[in-house]
């Protein structure tokens, strides 16, 4: 079963945006639904969407700043 992430962990990955974490976390599940490997192990039955977040959690995928 898959327990639940709190949003303050989740924030520190993404530089302390919510908009960032959307961004992040929705980029990141289309690309498991379009066919990418998962970065950590986790049952076939969970969303996309809910892997990002997961992997964001994990440290798997963060956010990077752009140089402008």
């Amino acid at each position: 079963m898959v327990g639940y992430v709190p949003l303050e962990q989740l924030l520190d990955k993404s530089l302390g945006s919510i908009y960032k974490l959307v961004i992040l976390a929705a980029r990141r599940g289309l690309e498991i639904a379009e066919g990418q490997p998962k970065l950590i192990e986790i049952s076939s039955s969970v969303k996309p969407a809910t892997v990002a977040l997961y992997e964001i959690a994990a440290g798997m995928v963060t956010c990077k700043l752009a140089k402008s």
